[in-house]
């Protein structure tokens, strides 16, 4: 590595803008101990025989760390060869309360540079959240050596390119790991990053968001308006106290990009996936569902065509009772992945908390301190393209003013943009209840969709947006 590189490696994530005294002293020093480090093929030790950790974040999954940590010690030495200790956790108000023990010759620290700065920690663990300071931490960690094991699933989705581009300049013994940023304890980074490097995958379709699954469930299940589901997911911890990235699909959406990187070897920008979250849902539509013989789920989809172009997007989808997916309730996570190998694989567990994101983040530590090797953390780039397009059978749900006609109208509206009708559901109106009316189409361009509905709003008896989701199987009546 030389000064050349490491410039261009602070260039491509915006920290300098030309040369200065400043930014080659900075370049002189990564040079300096990267060449240092290069008699080290795996990971940059403190000692043989040790391995240090730097957390960034001391409050739910920090701790977690820590507990387990502490009450694997032993088993951990046994099979790694290596003692894993923590150094030091950085934290905004070192005065607040843990719940958790600091291990012995652990302090707390407040700047980020404790750790950055300290030669003699090996790994920096950020679990502190964001995209801002995050990034700084993570790349800070990186260019000074330091592997990184990472939950922040937001940050890798937004920065994924900077990121590679950054690894590619450090020496193969720093490491990026990051398996708790998707789907908290299910090890399915691990799976793409191993089990499916032989073989080819079709489809990804999964549940990737706990807070807005448990939410379904309790609008299903125990029939609770979105409020009232929403309500109780906040106060069991679910939701954040902006539930905005959980509700409107934008969580699982970060997720989506991550694992198609790792499937399909493709960058695509965030917002190019299609993205709806469920705050539209209603009672009706869980009730139409249940007459259609199943029910309604997020889930982030991702599926190759036959001239091996990749579509994606995350929306609320309809799923019979008899599929996999429909019975995944609660906070539970799930992924099936089809392939051309394995046919079909499906990953279910716990996709947050304390202890199953602690666990993944863990794992990653455990593979460092025995030397595992990750050369290519995000799989090979491909040629494989993404189209904003899709085909499925769709489920629409028209609010209407009562009048004559309507169903005309829109069996009009289908046929001018080549929509074909599959059936028309409408139960007897209750009093209080809106007038609403629902419609299953053939299989259809999604682009086809969206000019229908388009057209319908338009039409006088129309009241609202009409609300609109896939149907997730093509053989869905089967």
């Amino acid at each position: 590595m030389n000064l050349q590189i490491a410039y261009i490696a602070a260039a491509a994530l915006g920290r300098v803008s030309s040369f200065t005294p400043s930014t080659i002293s900075t370049a002189r020093q990564t040079i300096f101990r990267s060449a240092s480090s290069s008699t080290t093929s795996t990971l940059n030790m403190s000692s043989e025989d040790t391995i240090t950790l730097g957390i960034f974040g001391g409050g739910t999954v920090g701790g977690g760390i820590v507990e387990i940590l502490s009450n694997k010690a032993d088993y951990f030495k046994q099979l790694t060869g290596k003692s894993i200790e923590v150094k030091k956790v950085c934290v905004r108000d070192a005065s607040k309360p843990r719940d958790f023990t600091l291990p012995e010759g652990c302090s707390i620290v407040t700047s980020y540079d404790d750790i950055l700065n300290d030669d003699s920690i090996d790994v920096a663990v950020e679990v502190m959240g964001g995209t801002t300071d995050a990034k700084d931490v993570v790349v800070g960690a990186l260019t000074n050596g330091k592997s990184v094991v990472t939950a922040n699933k937001a940050l890798i989705a937004k920065d994924l390119p900077e990121i590679e581009t950054l690894l590619s300049t450090l020496e193969s013994g720093t490491q990026f790991r990051y398996e708790a940023a998707v789907c908290g304890g299910i090890p399915i980074i691990r799976s793409m990053q191993s089990d499916f490097v032989g073989d080819n995958i079709q489809l990804m379709c999964g549940i990737i968001n706990g807070c807005t699954n448990f939410m379904l469930t309790a609008m299903d299940r125990d029939k609770k308006s979105y409020d009232e589901a929403l309500s109780e997911a906040s106060a069991l911890g679910y939701a954040e106290a902006d539930p905005t990235l959980d509700v409107g699909g934008f969580d699982a959406r970060s997720k989506l990009k991550i694992l198609m990187r790792l499937a399909y070897g493709m960058n695509v920008e965030e917002d190019e996936i299609s993205c709806r979250g469920i705050t539209e849902l209603t009672k009706m539509d869980f009730e139409y569902a249940k007459m259609l013989g199943g029910t309604i789920k997020l889930l982030g989809v991702a599926e190759k065509n036959d001239a091996g172009d990749v579509s994606a997007y995350v929306a609320p989808c309809y799923v019979t009772n008899e599929d996999a997916l429909s019975s995944v309730n609660g906070a539970t996570n799930a992924i099936e992945v089809l392939s051309d190998n394995l046919v079909s694989s499906i990953y279910i567990g716990q996709g947050a908390g304390r202890y199953p994101t602690a666990n993944s983040c863990i794992n990653d530590i455990v593979a460092l301190a025995k030397g595992d090797q990750n050369l290519l953390p995000f799989n090979p780039t491909s040629e494989t393209k993404f189209v904003n397009n899709y085909e499925s059978v769709f489920y629409l749900r028209l609010n209407y003013r009562d009048q004559v006609g309507i169903t005309r109208q829109v069996g009009e509206v289908c046929e001018k943009h080549g929509v074909s009708i599959h059936s028309i559901l409408q139960n007897p109106v209750a009093k209080n209840q809106e007038s609403a009316f629902a419609i299953v189409t053939d299989k259809v361009d999604y682009a086809a969709i969206l000019k229908v509905l388009a057209d319908v709003e338009a039409l006088s008896w129309c009241k609202g947006k009409p609300f609109y989701m896939p149907v997730l199987r093509d053989d869905w009546q089967n």
